[in-house]
């Protein structure tokens, strides 16, 4: 089937600039200015002037050529069927600790796919490796001004990065750090950590090249992980807690410097890291503005902290009731410390809290976000429960109703015969669905 020019309009907005010029759901916009629009940031680009002429194309086959006066930045008010506007671009590499080739036969299709697209870094904070894009490509992210750009660095070692990317062209395309940093754009990186790999020394040298870049604001350290299911795939191996300790005295040593040369540390371990040490998380206002908080990097410290302060701050007294929640390994502590003082102010609420071993992924896996409903399931069932299930949002899918195993959240409320509630990381949002109900 031929696929049809244009982008399919999905949605008009009440009372919006696209509803005046009779712009409809299933139109297709064709064209901005004369100029072939190719996804959602060429749009938002296009769209910025006080004078556009917009093409568009009717569902009859019928073109309209409309000429628009509007404020500056002022968007059309319409949505598109693909929010993209454009194919996702998928992962070019082979990284030999990639987790999508640990995961189990047999799950939906949807979560083998390996995205690796510079667009998505802005829109949704996805890091990329840079392996997909041209000089082109880099020119256009600084054009369009598309700051930050989160950035799978691993290594700053041209030769290695192409080891653990498995992707010939993986050290050279670390020249676009340069690139980007002229151009003003903003980035945080990462650094997936494997022992004996881009640890030690290797380490030392990408925090050592990462932090001259004036416009790289931030990198997270987190360790690589490891399933059960690496059956013919690199044979990588866990840190032990001495050894972890070690890569946090590195990390925050090399912190402490940067923070005294540039006001910054720039430099941040993953919360991961600390539990496996068995250590104490900083602080919050060692972690500043939180920057890679969605990277696991002080999430941990921060729902500690406002739960607290929305714990202090509740003068109303809610209604008795029995509860409880379910996380994995890493978070066991936080949730378990959490629901003792909750029970501590108002004793007229129970909370169990079940620490989730992960039997799908392996038992090394021990984030909340992997946690499955068949391992809920399973190691729930006959425990009390109380009136409902409390959960992190995490281990759904992307805002929806899935565990990565495909059992739905109702399927699993059915199953444990109460309602499963998923709960943010957000500290006082957090606080407010355990309490529930308030006299």
């Amino acid at each position: 089937m031929k696929k049809q020019k244009g982008h399919l309009i999905k949605t008009v907005k009440p009372d919006s600039i696209a509803e005046e010029m009779g712009i409809e759901p299933g139109d297709r916009l064709l064209e901005i200015n004369g100029e072939t629009v190719e996804d959602i940031f060429d749009y938002q680009y296009m769209i910025e002037e006080e004078y556009v002429e917009v093409l568009i194309a009717k569902p009859s086959g019928e073109e309209w050529l409309l000429e628009i006066d509007k404020d500056y930045a002022e968007d059309l008010g319409v949505e598109f069927e693909n929010g993209l506007m454009d194919d996702y671009r998928s992962c070019s590499n082979k990284c030999i600790f990639c987790f999508i080739d640990q995961m189990p036969k047999g799950m939906r299709e949807t979560l083998y796919f390996k995205d690796d697209d510079s667009r998505l870094s802005f829109l949704q904070g996805n890091y990329i490796t840079l392996t997909n894009l041209g000089e082109r490509d880099i020119r256009r992210i600084i054009d369009m001004k598309m700051s930050p750009v989160n950035i799978s660095v691993h290594a700053m070692n041209p030769e290695l990065r192409v080891k653990m990317l498995r992707n010939k062209n993986a050290g050279k395309v670390l020249a676009y750090l340069k690139m980007l940093d002229d151009g003003g754009i903003n980035m945080n990186c990462q650094i997936v950590l494997c022992r004996g790999i881009n640890d030690g020394a290797e380490l030392d040298r990408s925090m050592r090249e990462l932090a001259a870049y004036p416009h790289i604001h931030s990198a997270s350290i987190v360790p690589a992980g490891l399933t059960c299911h690496r059956d013919g795939l690199y044979p990588l191996t866990l840190f032990t807690p001495e050894e972890v300790g070690k890569v946090i005295d590195q990390v925050e040593g090399f912190a402490a410097e940067c923070e005294k040369n540039r006001g910054e540390k720039i430099f941040y371990c993953g919360d991961e890291l600390y539990i496996r040490a068995g250590r104490e998380l900083p602080d919050g206002e060692y972690y500043g503005d939180y920057t890679q908080i969605e990277n696991g990097v002080g999430m941990i410290t921060s729902t500690k902290e406002e739960y607290l302060d929305a714990l202090d701050l509740c003068e109303e007294t809610p209604e008795p009731e029995e509860i409880s929640m379910a996380t994995g390994v890493a978070a066991y502590g936080l949730i378990k410390y959490l629901a003792d003082e909750t029970m501590k102010k108002f004793p007229q609420i129970i909370i169990h809290v079940y620490k989730i071993i992960n039997h799908f992924f392996g038992e090394s896996v021990t984030v909340a976000g992997l946690v499955t409903g068949k391992d809920l399931s399973e190691q729930v069932s006959g425990k009390p429960i109380g009136q409902r299930l409390l959960i992190s949002e995490h281990m759904l899918r992307h805002g929806g109703d899935l565990f990565l195993c495909g059992m739905s959240i109702d399927e699993l409320s059915e199953k444990l015969g109460v309602p499963v509630t998923p709960c943010p990381d957000d500290g006082y949002e957090f606080f407010e669905r355990v309490i529930g109900n308030i006299k």
